[in-house]
C-alpha cells in the first residue's frame, strides 16, 4: 500500500456518508460530489498528524462547504425558471446513504427533501445531521460553531417547520410496482376519475423543467385540477412525439425511496414521475424534466438494465 492510499483511507472510508449527508443537505447529486470532492482538497491539504478525529473534522469542513453552497444556491433559485425540485436519485444510489429507521428513509424522500427547502442553511444542517445521521446536539454545535442550548432551539424550529401531519406508506419494489402500475393506467385512461380516486383531495403536483424543458410553472393543486392536468399529460398525439423524439416506454422505478415513474425515448431518460404515497392516497407528483437533473440516474438505469416497460407505443 502506498502512502497515499494509506492517507487518503480516513477519508475513503468516511466518503459514502459524506455524499449522504452533503446530497440532503443541497438536493443534489452533481453538487454533492462537489461538495466532497473539495472536502477531500483541504484533507490532502491539512497536516493530518494534528487531527484528533478524522471523521469529526471531515464532518465540519464539509458541512461548512454545503453552507457556503447553501447561500449562493438561495440566491441562484431567485432567479431559477419555474419550479425548482431536487435531483431524483436511483434506488441503490449511496448518495441515499443509511435506511435503517423511518427517519432515514424519510429525510432523502422527494417530499421531505422539497419541503426542507423552506428551512435556513443552519435549520437544514442541524434538522439533517440529528433526523438522518442521529448526531447528537453536542456535536453538531461543535460543527456549527453554536451553543449546545442554541443547537437544540434550532432543531425545534427547524422540526415545526417541516412537520407533516400525514405518514408516508414504506414502499419495497413490488409494492411500489404496483402504486406506478395503478397510477400509469389511470394517467393513460384518458379520464380524470381513475386519477382523482388515487390522489389526496389536497395533493400538489410540481414540475422542474429549469428552463431547459417547457413546464408549468406554478404548482396545481387539488385531486381534480392534479387529475386534469395529468390526463392532458398523458393523451399521446403527434405533437408530443416530436416534441420528446419519439414514443416515450414508462417504467416503474423506486426512487429517492418511493414509487417512480421513468419515461424514457430511445434509451434516454427524459422524465421521472415520483409519486408520494400516504395512506390517503397520492399526496403529491413531483415531476422532474430538467435534463440538467436526470443524468446521474440515467448513467444508473441503463446500467442496471434490461428493464421491462409498463407501456410503449405511446
Amino acid at each position: 500500500m502506498s502512502l497515499h492510499t494509506h492517507e487518503a483511507d480516513p477519508f475513503e472510508s468516511s466518503r459514502g456518508r459524506l455524499e449522504a449527508i452533503a446530497y440532503r443537505l443541497l438536493g443534489s447529486a452533481s453538487d454533492a460530489e462537489d461538495a466532497v470532492q473539495d472536502t477531500y482538497l483541504r484533507w490532502h491539504a491539512a497536516d493530518r498528524e494534528r487531527i484528533e478525529t478524522p471523521e469529526a473534522w471531515l464532518t465540519k469542513v464539509l458541512t461548512n462547504l454545503c453552507l457556503n453552497r447553501l447561500t449562493s444556491a438561495r440566491a441562484r433559485r431567485e432567479t431559477y425558471v419555474g419550479q425548482w425540485l431536487p435531483e431524483p436519485v436511483l434506488d441503490g444510489d449511496r448518495m441515499l446513504g443509511p435506511a435503517d429507521t423511518f427517519e432515514q428513509r424519510e429525510s432523502v424522500s422527494m417530499a421531505m427533501l422539497t419541503l426542507i427547502e423552506r428551512l435556513s442553511p443552519n435549520e437544514r444542517v442541524v434538522y439533517v445531521l440529528r433526523e438522518a445521521f442521529g448526531y447528537a446536539h453536542r456535536e453538531i454545535a461543535k460543527i456549527l460553531d453554536i451553543t449546545e442550548s442554541n443547537c437544540q432551539q434550532i432543531y425545534r424550529r427547524a422540526r415545526k417547520h417541516v412537520a407533516v401531519e400525514r405518514s408516508r406508506t414504506v414502499v419495497d419494489a413490488a409494492a411500489a410496482r404496483k402504486i406506478v402500475e395503478e397510477f400509469l393506467a389511470a394517467a393513460l385512461s384518458g379520464d380524470t376519475e381513475p386519477l382523482i380516486r388515487l390522489l389526496a383531495d389536497d395533493a400538489v403536483s410540481v414540475v422542474d423543467g429549469g428552463g431547459k424543458i417547457a413546464a408549468r410553472r406554478t404548482p396545481v393543486l387539488g385531486a381534480v385540477g392534479i387529475a386534469q392536468y395529468l390526463r392532458g399529460m398523458f393523451r399521446p398525439s403527434d405533437s408530443k412525439r416530436a416534441l420528446v423524439g419519439g414514443s416515450p416506454a414508462f417504467y416503474a422505478a423506486v426512487v429517492n425511496g418511493g414509487p417512480a415513474v421513468l419515461v424514457e425515448v430511445g434509451e434516454q431518460v427524459i422524465g421521472v414521475v415520483c409519486l408520494d404515497a400516504t395512506p390517503g392516497g397520492i399526496a403529491a407528483v413531483h415531476i422532474q424534466v430538467n435534463p440538467d437533473k436526470l443524468q446521474r440516474i440515467a448513467r444508473q438505469w441503463a446500467a442496471a438494465g434490461p428493464h421491462r416497460p409498463l407501456a410503449e407505443n405511446w
